[in-house]
C-alpha cells in the first residue's frame, strides 16, 4: 500500500507541473499566473483545495506530447467560507486547449456542480478546441458544446457561476463566459468568436487582438464584461468579493451534528487492509478508522455477512454504509442447517437481500448511502442458482439504480462484475466516485480474464491446425494478463474520468466530509419508487 501511494504520489506531482518549467515561464512572462497558482490565491487560506480529475487523459495523447491533467484543472474549493467548484484551463498544456478528455472533465465537473448545486467558478485561459482531434471534441451529446449548454440549464437552476476571463477566450468558448452571471476580464486578455488571422481570412479585416475583442473594448463598447480588471491578483480579489455576497439557498433535509474524529487513527488502515486477495481482513475495521467516535450501527449483522450494512456519522453526517467483507463466514444453510462457508468479497444472495432492503430504509428515512468497495461479484454454482440469486442481485441493483438519496462510491479493492453495478458503480449515478491506489476496476480479475482468454485463443488456434507448446502457453498467458491487469489500474480508470479522485486511504474520511458537504448544497429530494421489485 505505502510503496504504491508512493509512486501515485510522485506522478501527481509531475502531472501538476502541466506543459512543464519553459511553459510556466512563458505564462509568467505575459504576466499570467498558472491555472493552479490562480486557484491557490482564490481559496481561503491555508490553500485546500479538492481536485477532482487529476489523472485525466493520463498516458493519452502521447503522440500530440500528452495532456497532463487534460489541460485543465478542476475541483471543490472553499471560497469566502463557501464551497465553490473551480474549474480552470491550464494554459501550460497546449496553450489551454480542448482535447477530448479535457472537455468530458469539464463536463463531468459542471454535472457535479449541478447534481450537488454546487456554485462554480470558471478561470478561462484557452486557445479553444485542439484542431488535429477536432472530430472528438465537437460533435457529440458529451463534447465541447455540452459545456455552453450546461451553463445555460446551471443558470436556469439558479446556481450561480462567475466567469474571469484571464487569457485567450476564442471561438465557441466565447460563449462560456457570456453565459454566466458575472464576468470578469483581465488587461491583455481576448474574447472573441474569431481572432484577428481569421476574421482577416474570412472577411478580409484586418485588426489587432485588442481593437478586435480586448478586455478595454468589451468594458466600453461591447458592454459585454463586468468588471475589467488590471491583472490576475485584483481579478482573484474580485471574484473572492463577489462570492462573499452571495445569498445562501435553503440546504438538504440531510441529519447532521457536531462532527466527532474516529477513535482510531486513520493511518492504521495502511496495517488493516490487504489488496491479496488470498488475505481475509474485516471492514468494520476501516469504518472505524472513518466513522465519527468509530461507532457503527449494524443492521442485521448476523445475516448476509459478506455484505455490511449500517448506519454512521461522517464529519457529522448520518450516512448509511453498504460495504463488502473480506472474511469468511460459516454460516447455517436456510433448510437444512447444514453448515458451508461463505467466502469474502462475494455478494450471495442473502447479503444482496439485505442490501437491498437497508437501501429502501436509507431512502425512506433521507439518509445518504455510502459504498465501499471490495468485490469479486455475486456467488455463482447450482446452490446459488436454486437460491434465486439473480433475483436477490436484480433487487439490490433496483434499489441503489432508483435510489433518490446522495450515493457515494469509494473502490478499495476490486470492483469486479455485477457486483460492481450493485455497489454503485459509475453507472448508478454516484454523486462522487473515489479509488484507493489498490483499486482494480474490471468485468474480472486480471488471472480469471487471462486465463479465460488464453483458453479461447488455444482453441481457436488448434482450430486451425497449430500446436502450443507449454512454453508458448505461459508468454501468451502472461501477455494477456499484463494488459489487463494495466487496464484494470486505478490510474487508467482516472485517465477516463471513470473515477474522480485517487486518494489516499488514510485520507478518505476528509473526502467523504467534502462531497458530504457538497451534496448537501442541493435540497431536492424527489420522491422515492422503484417501480417492480423483485421478492
Amino acid at each position: 500500500m505505502v510503496d504504491r501511494l508512493t509512486e501515485i504520489k510522485n506522478e501527481e506531482e509531475k502531472i501538476r507541473a502541466g506543459g512543464g518549467a519553459k511553459a510556466i515561464d512563458a505564462q509568467h512572462k505575459k504576466g499570467r499566473l498558472t491555472a493552479r497558482e490562480r486557484i491557490a490565491k482564490l481559496v481561503d487560506p491555508p490553500g485546500h483545495f479538492f481536485e477532482l480529475g487529476l489523472y485525466a487523459a493520463y498516458e493519452m495523447y502521447e503522440e500530440w506530447g500528452g495532456a497532463p491533467s487534460a489541460g485543465t484543472v478542476t475541483g471543490i474549493g472553499r471560497v469566502a467560507g463557501r464551497q465553490m467548484m473551480i474549474i480552470a484551463n491550464d494554459a501550460t498544456v497546449k496553450a489551454g486547449a480542448f482535447f477530448p478528455m479535457t472537455a468530458k472533465k469539464v463536463i463531468r465537473a459542471q454535472n457535479i456542480a449541478i447534481e450537488n448545486h454546487i456554485p462554480t467558478i470558471y478561470l478561462v485561459d484557452s486557445a479553444g478546441v485542439f484542431l488535429p482531434l477536432q472530430e472528438d471534441v465537437f460533435p457529440d451529446t458529451d463534447d465541447f458544446g455540452r459545456v455552453f449548454r450546461n451553463n445555460a440549464v446551471m443558470s436556469a437552476m439558479g446556481i450561480p457561476q462567475i466567469t474571469a476571463i484571464m487569457g485567450m477566450c476564442v471561438a465557441g468558448g466565447a460563449y462560456l463566459p457570456v453565459m454566466c452571471d458575472h464576468i470578469l476580464m483581465t488587461e491583455g486578455s481576448g474574447l472573441f468568436l474569431a481572432g484577428p488571422a481569421l476574421v482577416q481570412a474570412a472577411i478580409g479585416q484586418k485588426t489587432s487582438a485588442e481593437e478586435l475583442g480586448g478586455a478595454k473594448m468589451h468594458a466600453q463598447i461591447s458592454g459585454t464584461i463586468d468588471f475589467r480588471e488590471p491583472d490576475d491578483d485584483a481579478c482573484l480579489k474580485r471574484i473572492r468579493s463577489l462570492v462573499d455576497k452571495m445569498g445562501r439557498r435553503p440546504g438538504a433535509p440531510f441529519n447532521q451534528h457536531k462532527p466527532e474524529l474516529p477513535a482510531h487513527p486513520a493511518e492504521e488502515i495502511y496495517g488493516i487492509f490487504s489488496s491479496d486477495p488470498a488475505k481475509q481482513y474485516d471492514m468494520r475495521e476501516i469504518i472505524a478508522r472513518i466513522a465519527d467516535g468509530s461507532r457503527f450501527d449494524e443492521y442485521r449483522a448476523e445475516y448476509g455477512q459478506t455484505l455490511l450494512c449500517g448506519l454512521t456519522r461522517i464529519g457529522g453526517w448520518a450516512v448509511g454504509v453498504v460495504a463488502n467483507n473480506k472474511k469468511h463466514v460459516q454460516i447455517a444453510a436456510a433448510g437444512t442447517g447444514e453448515r458451508r462457508l461463505e467466502f469474502g468479497g462475494v455478494i450471495y444472495t442473502e447479503s444482496a437481500d439485505k442490501a437491498a432492503r437497508f437501501i429502501l430504509d436509507c431512502n425512506q428515512n433521507l439518509i445518504p448511502l455510502v459504498f465501499l468497495h471490495d468485490v469479486n461479484g455475486f456467488m455463482v454454482g447450482k446452490e446459488a442458482e436454486w437460491s434465486g440469486i439473480i433475483r436477490a442481485g436484480a433487487k439490490m441493483v433496483n434499489a441503489v439504480a432508483n435510489s433518490v438519496v446522495p450515493k457515494i462510491t469509494v473502490i478499495c479493492g476490486g470492483s469486479f462484475g455485477a457486483g460492481h453495478y450493485a455497489m454503485c458503480g459509475k453507472a448508478y449515478d454516484p454523486r462522487f466516485v473515489f479509488a484507493w491506489p489498490t483499486a482494480r476496476y474490471a468485468v474480472m480479475s486480471g488471472d480469471a480474464a487471462a486465463s479465460t482468454l488464453v483458453e479461447i485463443k488455444i482453441k481457436q488456434l488448434e482450430r486451425e491446425g497449430k500446436k502450443l507448446t507449454d512454453a508458448d502457453k505461459k508468454e501468451l498467458y502472461e501477455s494477456v494478463r499484463a494488459t489487463y491487469e494495466h487496464q484494470t489500474d486505478p490510474r487508467y480508470a482516472a485517465a477516463r474520468l471513470w473515477v474522480d479522485a485517487i486518494i489516499d486511504p488514510a485520507q478518505t474520511r476528509q473526502a467523504l466530509i467534502e462531497a458530504l458537504d457538497a451534496a448537501s448544497l442541493n435540497p431536492d429530494v424527489r420522491e422515492f419508487k422503484t417501480g417492480v421489485l423483485q421478492t
